[in-house]
């Protein structure tokens, strides 16, 4: 592998236009995120003075000096040192982070640089960069593969055994997950191995008491989403039940008298159109059901609540209906009746009186 090695080659145009997932340019957003590190870098560990190992472009540099840290950057690529912005130019020079550095630094920070080297040129790197300071913040892909210019991609455990090679060790108390999750401060000690273990004992535990807690709460939400998702299923096949229903009667009332009870009707309509929008926000709600997503609030009650006003409503209107039938019925009774007497049939041969329709 080291045989193909070859950085100019590597890191050209090319590789900065497609091989860092989205073009490496001068943009919103690598300026942004690097301005982001140089703020937390600055906050977190007040260093004097920075050298970027790997500086690329050099937007780390720039993020750093522009916020009054004395910083330099270096990086193999001749291609990307001639891109550096012409004000830090000046700071930024092609070269070999295996090769000594000028000069001390109270921070070396190298991203994503190390996976690109064959493996004994990333040992020697390391044994460069801990000789020049006593604080590393370190990131290097566990698992990217697919990048062709990844020589040497090495899980966490690999990087850290290389560091303890020069005394160097994770500084447990640092979160340098601003730069990315797998993103690491090593820095050099001079503890005794009891010291060692406590410390890495003591975040350990907090670390898996951690972890343990939320696979607890991961499997409550999963359990509530499992009662959410059995909920809406129910509340999905009443709506569908009752929808059924209110087809049924709206078809059997067009079918009868003429249009006298239109007036229902048209409530039957309403009621369902208002169904089939809370079916709709059914179908949603179970199709989002996902242990991480799921809010814990009252939503299928509201869903319930809902569907048995509606259920309410429509007996109302059932019932309003057969009521008005049946008084339509007895009036036509009594008509009918009437019109059998002997007043009746007198007054009718005086009278044009006609039977309402």
């Amino acid at each position: 592998m080291a045989d193909s090695f070859d950085p100019q080659n590597d890191f050209d145009s090319f590789y900065y236009a497609k091989g860092c997932g989205s073009p490496y340019e001068r943009n919103e957003r690598w300026l942004t995120f690097f301005q982001g590190i140089a703020d937390q870098i600055i906050a977190d560990l007040q260093p004097k003075n920075v050298l970027d190992a790997g500086c690329a472009k050099g937007f780390l540099v720039e993020g750093l000096r522009n916020r009054g840290v004395e910083t330099w950057g270096i990086d193999i690529s001749e291609y990307a040192i001639q891109e550096v912005f012409d004000t830090i130019k000046p700071y930024c020079k092609v070269g070999s982070i295996t090769d000594p550095f000028p000069q001390k630094y109270d921070l070396i920070v190298t991203i994503e640089v190390v996976e690109h080297m064959p493996a004994e040129m990333g040992k020697k790197a390391i044994e460069n960069m801990c000789a020049h300071t006593d604080r590393v913040l370190f990131s290097s892909t566990p698992f990217d593969y697919k990048e062709t210019t990844h020589y040497n991609v090495q899980p966490p455990e690999y990087w850290a055994r290389e560091f303890a090679r020069h005394g160097f060790f994770r500084d447990v108390d640092f979160d340098a997950s601003f730069i990315t999750s797998w993103a690491v401060c090593f820095k050099k000690v001079d503890q005794p191995l009891h010291q060692l273990a406590y410390d890495y004992e003591r975040r350990f535990w907090l670390l898996w008491k951690e972890n343990t807690d939320l696979r607890q709460l991961s499997n409550e939400l999963r359990n509530q989403g499992r009662a959410f998702y059995s909920q809406t299923q129910a509340a999905k096949i009443r709506l569908e039940s009752l929808i059924s229903q209110m087809e049924q009667n709206k078809t059997n009332w067009n079918n009868e008298d003429n249009g006298l009870y239109q007036e229902y009707i048209n409530q039957i309509n309403l009621q369902m159109i208002k169904l089939k929008n809370l079916y709709e926000e059914l179908n949603y709600q179970s199709a989002q059901i996902r242990p991480e997503k799921i809010e814990l609030s009252n939503q299928p009650e509201n869903l319930v609540a809902a569907i048995n006003r509606l259920e309410t409503n429509l007996a109302e209107t059932i019932r309003e209906r057969e009521f008005e039938k049946k008084r339509a019925d007895d009036l036509q009774q009594r008509w009918e009746a009437l019109e059998r007497t002997r007043t009746w049939k007198v007054l009718s041969s005086f009278y044009k009186i006609r039977k309402p329709k």
